[in-house]
């Protein structure tokens, strides 16, 4: 994870250099000379980060250097995140002034400056940055000196996780709860398809590390059936890097029973075409890895030549693995049931026990198994460490530890999980620790997840992507890579939310222990609030002020019971002010206090479901890195602060179910807006609220939006300068014109107005409500060549549809409350009459 840090800083100081000499906020004499040599002490430490990383998991010295480098990491990226926001509002400032903005220039002077003279503050802020930049480069220096103790090699890891070389050989007696999944894989290998069938039928297991893969590829290698069935059976053990000579050897020595001398592809490829040819083969590559096609196309082309029936049997952790070979079925393997877990746990900790001792220990056991989360590798590595423990009393202290802080556990269970993490990449590596902030067993929401990497700065987007797209990539590479389960998926089939392994919560715990902590309720809070540099920390109780006092957080997520008291909100407020990411969801929060603007690296708040939150304070509008604001559910709340528009950075607003009914016309100024999922429309002449035409510059709208109260718009050309033809992202457009008693003198105006809301062509769902005109056809609605789902609601005047038919791809048409309408021709299917 450091790696990704000292990546990403470096990024950050040649973006915020090149601003500073744009935007003229130089620092004072000497500082840029420290930058520089703090840019040179990050280069010499990102050289050996690999190697550090990985050295990490058998030398605790590098374990604790690099978690002196992490906090001096975090440390800089406060500073440097400082910097940049006083150059945004610098930049902000001077805009407005150009266009003489009075919204924007409230409160120029920053809050942590006390100076009633901005050029003054200017100079200050320089100060104060100079001086942290320098005790920085002091820290860094003494890390820089320290890293040479060690004997890093450059550049790459030379030392990581021991991959565990494997057999087809296997004891049926130590394997439990694995004969359902042994039968259906069997079936799979011996009947699926036809004996005539044409190309090569691959199968992937797969499952994260420890879930007992290549056993049950074992236990199908091993059954009698297939052993009568196939003519050869090959076992290859593949790993990491995929060696296309070394396997083709393999196979050919498994198949001839001698060693090939070659070393030449091509060769061996020869050899072993002529090997396969007459041959109903099984071939079994366990632990792949490779995502490259080019190093598994050679082999593929040969092995088809092996005769109908042959088969490929494949273990991996990778998904994209599966579906990179080609695979015909996958198998997603399950972790044991609860019992069969037990079974295995106490097989090897009741090794060599009396029944009486085996007795006496069995409640604390089963407590200890259940750690396991049906996990086999967990359960036998937990069953080994508890074989050589007497007493109640060291099996009751194993009960009480983390899993991740046993030694033993480390060595056994999270190694090969180290394999995994290894094998992202370093952002990805940050994205995953992140998690650990959400409690065990706890449903992550996908969106809100994505949007909490966003916030403290973990996804690297390259060209004009935005953001949130790679975050999702980012999601779909962890998810496909076993990092999480128990999908919730949409009506669409897309994942919603899902959970992390108990055992994978345990692993993040382990790489982010002196950074991340879980606060509950009964616990000595005290004790947590005296020690640490903790920067994560998640709450189901109060929140200690002392806490805030001594840590420099960028996460605080109150869940279920971790309440914001209102007498300590203010203080706490004004502790917070490194913090990226605040939820105080559902927290019985009555006002946010205006010291929030305080916290000017806050990225994302969450403050749904507060039903008795009164209305926001205007100086929440300082927050200019602000990307998503959560207030749905809100149900006291009626408006937003009338300066939003300086939160030009805001990405995300969310007000579903709150009491909010009109948007103030600063929403208009938010060009960065992603979501905006309802607009309420009022009168152009209203001199506070939003006109349709605010939609104006809003053109990164993507997902849903939902436009109400277009009974409101007095002229059509507000309703043309709205330009949603130019919102490209948008995959949902909800018109929602008034109701039946307003319609009946408008509809001409509607009919007009329908006109102008010409939406981009790829729009995918299309709903009208309300709509007074008699005929439903805008010139623009053949031109949406990609919309699947058309909504008409209480559109009552309407005695004529258009050619619907003519839609290429629409698959679902939803017609309600149209009274008016008498018949539908073959017309409607876009067929012309004879």
């Amino acid at each position: 994870m450091a790696t990704a840090f000292v990546s990403e800083l470096l990024r950050q100081m040649t973006i915020i250099i090149s601003q500073e000499t744009e935007q003229q906020i130089k620092l004072v004499v000497g500082a840029k000379k420290q930058v520089h040599k703090l840019t040179s002490n990050l280069q010499a430490i990102q050289a050996v980060l690999e190697d550090a990383e990985k050295k990490q998991v058998k030398e605790a010295a590098v374990r604790d250097w690099l978690d002196k480098l992490k906090q001096a990491s975090y440390d800089m990226d406060d500073v440097l995140d400082e910097w940049n926001s006083a150059i945004l509002k610098i930049k902000i400032e001077e805009e407005a002034e150009q266009v003489g903005d009075s919204s924007l220039l409230k409160n120029k002077v920053w809050s942590f400056i006390p100076s009633p003279c901005f050029c003054f503050s200017r100079v200050v802020l320089r100060r104060v940055i100079a001086c942290k930049i320098i005790e920085l480069n002091e820290r860094l220096d003494l890390i820089t000196i320290e890293k040479d103790r060690y004997q890093f090699n450059l550049s790459r890891g030379s030392e990581e996780p021991d991959r565990l070389i494997t057999s087809s050989f296997v004891d049926v007696s130590e394997v439990f709860g694995r004969d359902q999944d042994e039968n259906s894989l069997v079936l799979k290998l011996l009947h699926e398809g036809s004996q005539d069938e044409s190309g090569l039928h691959i199968i992937s297991i797969v499952g994260m590390g420890g879930v007992g893969k290549t056993t049950l590829a074992q236990l199908a290698y091993n059954n009698n059936k297939v052993n009568a069935y196939f003519d050869s059976r090959i076992w290859v053990c593949v790993s990491d890097p995929f060696d296309e000579v070394r396997i083709a050897k393999a196979i050919i020595e498994s198949l001839t029973g001698s060693v090939p001398n070659s070393v030449e592809l091509e060769t061996l490829l020869q050899q072993m075409k002529q090997s396969i040819k007459g041959r109903r083969f099984l071939l079994v590559l366990d632990d792949v890895w490779t995502e490259d096609y080019k190093k598994w196309e050679q082999l593929k082309k040969v092995l088809k030549y092996g005769i109908p029936g042959s088969r490929i049997l494949v273990t991996t952790r990778k998904e994209e693995v599966a579906r990179m070979l080609g695979t015909t079925k996958i198998v997603q393997l399950k972790e044991l049931s609860a019992q069969n877990s037990w079974l295995l746990f106490s097989q090897v900790a009741f090794f060599g026990r009396g029944e009486s001792e085996s007795r006496m220990l069995e409640d604390i056991g089963r407590k200890i198994a259940s750690k396991c989360k049906g996990l086999p590798l967990a359960a036998k590595t937990l069953g080994s460490l508890m074989r050589f423990k007497r007493t109640r009393e060291q099996w009751q202290d194993v009960l009480d530890s983390d899993i991740w802080e046993l030694q033993e556990v480390e060595k056994g269970l999270f190694v090969p999980l180290l394999l995994s993490y290894y094998d992202l990449t370093p952002a990805m590596r940050r994205c995953f620790s992140y998690c650990v902030v959400f409690p065990k067993d706890y449903q992550i929401d996908k969106g809100d997840l994505i949007k909490m990497w966003m916030a403290q700065g973990y996804l690297n987007s390259r060209g004009n992507t935005d953001l949130e797209i790679t975050g999702e990539q980012y999601f779909d590479n962890l998810a496909m890579r076993s990092f999480f389960q128990e999908f919730e998926k949409d009506d669409k089939g897309a994942i919603k939310s899902c959970k992390m392994h108990d055992i994978v919560h345990d692993f993040s715990q382990y790489l982010t222990k002196n950074e991340s902590l879980f606060m509950e309720i009964d616990k000595d809070q005290r004790a947590h609030s005296s020690y640490g540099n903790f920067r994560h920390l998640t709450a189901s109780c109060a929140i200690p002020v002392s806490f805030c006092r001594r840590n420099k957080l960028h996460t605080l997520l109150c869940l279920s019971g971790g309440e914001m008291q209102e007498n300590s909100s203010k203080e706490l407020f004004s502790l917070l002010h490194y913090l990226r990411v605040l939820n105080l969801r559902s927290s019985f929060l009555k006002h946010v206090p205006t010291e929030v603007e305080k916290c000017i690296h806050l990225r994302y708040l969450d403050l749904s479901s507060n039903e008795d939150l009164q209305p926001l304070p205007e100086s929440l509008c300082n927050l200019y890195n602000l990307q998503t604001l959560k207030v749905d559910g809100c149900r006291q709340l009626r408006k937003l602060p009338q300066g939003i528009g300086r939160l030009i950075s805001l990405r995300h607003l969310y007000y579903q179910n709150s009491g909010i009914l009109d948007l103030p016309k600063g929403i208009g100024q938010l060009h960065s807006l992603r979501t905006l999922q309802d607009f309420f429309v009022r009168d152009s002449n209203d001199c506070e609220n939003c006109s349709i035409a605010h939609l104006n510059k809003l053109n990164h709208l993507r997902g849903e939006l939902s436009i109400n109260g277009l009974g409101n718009v007095s002229h059509v050309i507000e309703a043309e300068k709205a330009e949603l033809k130019n919102k490209k992202n948008l995959q949902s457009l909800s018109l929602y014109f008034g109701d039946y008693f307003e319609y009946r003198d408008r509809r001409r105006t509607d009919v007009l107005l329908l006109n102008a809301l010409e939406p981009n062509p790829e729009l995918q769902l299309l709903k009208i409500a309300g709509y007074g005109g008699i005929r439903l056809f805008p010139n623009w609605m053949l031109s949406l060549t990609k919309l699947k789902t058309l909504s008409l609601s209480r559109c009552d005047l309407i005695e004529y549809l258009p050619p619907l038919g003519k839609l290429p791809f629409l698959e679902s048409l939803d017609i309600s409350h149209a009274g008016s309408v008498k018949k539908l021709g073959i017309e409607f299917l876009g067929f012309r009459r004879n």
